[in-house]
């Protein structure tokens, strides 16, 4: 498929400028809508569910997007702030046509971006996606008075979504003697992720919970982990999950401070699985999935395979192989025995059942996996670049993968939600790691002209 506005994850960018404008949300809102109520083919208006994090121009693109699914005659039912994992969850339990989620994940408070959810819970299948990028071409209309959608609150929400996730923890296991630190990042977790962590037992000190519509992923969260190791140390705590601001990433520190990604979460996991005789094929990773966790799964034996970078591809293998563990090094961790998509609260729910059943700590549970050293540099550039076509950048490439031989790997790709050329190096010497990543760096920025 060729898209036109939608990315790896939906159609992001900065806000009030386009795509991420009032007047396209409304038109994306009502081409959507279009395309939903052919589909719904019954008599019955077809309804969405919106939920949204915490940036202050949630509002903003709530209400365009709510003006466009009613003037297509689709009925809507908002939530306000709620992970991304929420709505696909509640989507699915309330039997609507969609989920919609109002989201930039963990980009800074002046990005947004809107994503959907099939009436499954999964991401919209590309045929959809295309089919609404089509009607988005098409002149906006509206329905008759008569056949217009409403729309109403659902105030229950969270208190629903709490209980899903703590249904997915043993019902013979609880926290109880755990201090945890948990970090919201001041994100659509805010109100959530706490009280899981709390009614099933544990201490929970609270970071990242006061969004003002600003501060989301501002130095906390999964994306700054070092606000979670100084709370952990602070108020000597035995763990810490740190989330992002749809809480669909994860990332952990132990009692030392000592912070794990999501290839050693993922590991965990699978060990674990595994050892109980719970693990169903392989794992999933991407081509971002470190080497030192594709040579501990070895070690194990258990199958691991590599898909593109992002979680709807990591879902593709999954469901394409018959696997039901995948994820991301950034922290995407995919269960699919316990929900449709990537959940940040799930897949820490996970980790903790692994400690807990195993009767061990985390810093023993992930020494399995050695990480190479791996330098992830993010170029920004204006408009459409491949810089593979540079000769520049391909000699450096070239260089680099001579230098590190076997023992190392070297993957250039665009950003699928933000104006980047992610430039990653990896290899068993962070000097010459380090070295090999600024020169590439250095020859994408010349070809982009930055």
């Amino acid at each position: 498929m060729t898209r036109k506005y939608f990315g790896t994850d939906g159609v992001r960018g900065k806000v009030g400028e386009p795509p991420i404008t009032p007047d396209f949300v409304m038109r994306l809102g009502y081409a959507a809508g279009i395309v939903l109520a052919k589909r719904h083919g019954t008599a019955d208006r077809p309804a969405v569910l919106i939920g949204k994090d915490t940036r202050v121009s949630g509002y903003m693109l709530e209400s365009a997007l709510e003006a466009g699914l009613s003037a297509a005659g689709v009925d809507v039912l908002l939530v306000g702030p709620m992970p991304t994992a929420a709505v696909a969850y509640l989507t699915r339990a309330l039997r609507l046509s969609a989920g919609i989620v109002i989201s930039a994940s963990h980009n800074p408070h002046d990005d947004n971006g809107i994503k959907f959810f099939s009436s499954g819970g999964a991401k919209l299948p590309d045929q959809i996606e295309a089919a609404i990028e089509r009607e988005l071409d098409r002149p906006l209309k509206c329905m008759s008075s008569v056949r217009l959608g409403k729309a109403r609150r659902i105030d229950d929400a969270a208190g629903r979504y709490i209980e899903f996730c703590k249904s997915t923890f043993p019902v013979n296991l609880d926290l109880r003697g755990w201090r945890l630190v948990v970090d919201c990042a001041h994100g659509a977790a805010y109100h959530i992720a706490p009280h899981v962590f709390h009614e099933l037992g544990a201490e929970v000190i609270e970071l990242g919970v006061a969004p003002d519509g600003f501060n989301i992923n501002d130095r906390v969260g999964a994306t700054y982990p070092k606000a979670l190791q100084s709370a952990v140390l602070h108020h000597a705590a035995d763990l810490g999950i740190a989330l992002d601001g749809d809480a669909d990433r994860l990332m952990m520190a132990d009692a030392e401070g000592r912070v794990y990604g999501g290839d050693q979460l993922l590991y965990v996991i699978a060990r674990h699985r595994q050892a109980a005789g719970d693990l169903r094929g392989g794992v999933a990773g991407t081509q971002m999935s470190n080497l030192g966790l594709e040579h501990a799964f070895a070690k194990l034996r258990i199958p691991f395979a590599r898909a593109r970078v992002g979680d709807r591809y990591v879902l593709e293998m999954l469901h394409g192989r018959g696997w039901q563990l995948g994820g991301e090094n950034s922290g995407h961790i995919i269960c699919l025995d316990k929900h449709t998509t990537g959940d940040g609260i799930i897949s820490a729910l996970q980790v903790l059942r692994a400690l807990r059943e195993g009767r061990t700590a985390l810093k023993n549970a992930a020494a399995g996996v050695v990480l190479h050293p791996q330098l992830l540099i993010n170029v920004r550039v204006r408009g459409a670049v491949d810089p593979a076509r540079d000769a520049g950048v391909r000699r450096a490439v070239t260089e680099a993968e001579r230098s590190l031989g076997a023992g190392g790997r070297v993957l250039l790709r665009a950003s699928g939600t933000e104006p980047l050329i992610r430039v990653m190096v990896e290899g068993k010497a962070r000097a010459v790691v380090k070295r090999h990543a600024d020169a590439i760096a250095a020859a994408v920025r010349k070809t982009a002209g930055c």
